[in-house]
């Protein structure tokens, strides 16, 4: 019901990317924060969802793709804060980075098959997320960039998931190739990611553990033809000290035992690049 509340409310405004002031998209963010379920809420304090998609400018009625999305963060949140002008996409990994993860597995075959019909399935999971008013959905994977969204995309977020593209070589650069395709010029890359402590070893914090230093994510994506336009300490905790052979699954919200809880979440860096014009 607060999501229906929410598109009637904003669904008359005949919002666009050029046309939604300020004001006016901080509000919406506001509203669709408000109808989030109480256990989303909670996670506000570590997770500072407003202040993360105003810093990056996400805004109603922009072709949006989520980085290895979920269906709560930041489907939940994304898909009625870009509203019907918008577009949400899920955007996956690609085949050959899939195929390198299958060797974990304990069925490869099944795992590779799985990930081989993701697209298809990501788009029919994310049409039953979907409210009255909300933005359309799409899907791409990053070796295969459709034309329709081939330099649409206003913006691509990658929120706590680029450790899972930095575990092996290559991965990484083959992922922000697909990013870059796919960005509009002057579009904007937003990370958030787990930070490792800069003294820490490279091989401790490749991704494995989930945490990444920020002075070589920074280095790699520039490497890739990105543009830093600015830093942010929004996600920042001082309290997470990771040492090395730490996890950041010790903390919540994946920790069961609560041991962790006075830490809170994990210190994360939040970055904003930009595709060149």
């Amino acid at each position: 019901m607060k999501r229906l509340l929410i598109a009637a409310l904003f669904g008359l405004c005949g919002f666009g990317v050029g046309s939604v002031a300020a004001s006016d998209a901080s509000t919406k963010l506001d509203q669709v924060l408000a109808a989030q379920p109480d256990h989303m809420k909670a996670r506000y304090k570590y997770r500072h969802p407003k202040e993360t998609l105003e810093f990056f400018g996400v805004k109603p009625g922009m072709k949006v793709a989520d980085f290895l999305p979920g269906q709560e963060w930041y489907g939940g949140i994304l898909l009625p804060y870009l509203g019907e002008k918008g577009i949400y996409v899920g955007a996956d990994l690609n085949m050959e980075s899939w195929r390198d993860y299958s060797r974990f597995a304990d069925d490869p075959d099944k795992y590779i098959a799985d990930q081989e019909t993701w697209v298809g399935r990501f788009r029919e999971r994310a049409e039953g997320w979907r409210s009255a008013g909300d933005a359309k959905v799409d899907a791409f994977r990053m070796d295969d960039v459709p034309a329709r969204l081939e330099g649409q995309l206003d913006a691509v977020l990658a929120i706590r998931t680029l450790h899972l593209a930095t575990r092996v070589d290559g991965h990484l650069q083959r992922a922000l190739t697909g990013i870059f395709k796919a960005l509009k010029p002057g579009g904007v890359f937003g990370v958030v990611q787990h930070r490792a402590p800069e003294e820490a070893s490279d091989e401790w914090a490749r991704g494995y553990n989930g945490y990444v230093k920020q002075s070589a994510l920074i280095r790699e994506i520039k490497a890739a033809g990105f543009i830093l336009v600015a830093t942010s300490e929004v996600n920042a905790n001082p309290k997470d000290q990771p040492a090395e052979g730490d996890q950041v699954w010790r903390l919540p919200p994946s920790n069961r035992s609560g041991e962790n809880d006075h830490i809170g979440e994990s210190d994360r860096m939040t970055l904003k690049f930009r595709k060149p014009e």
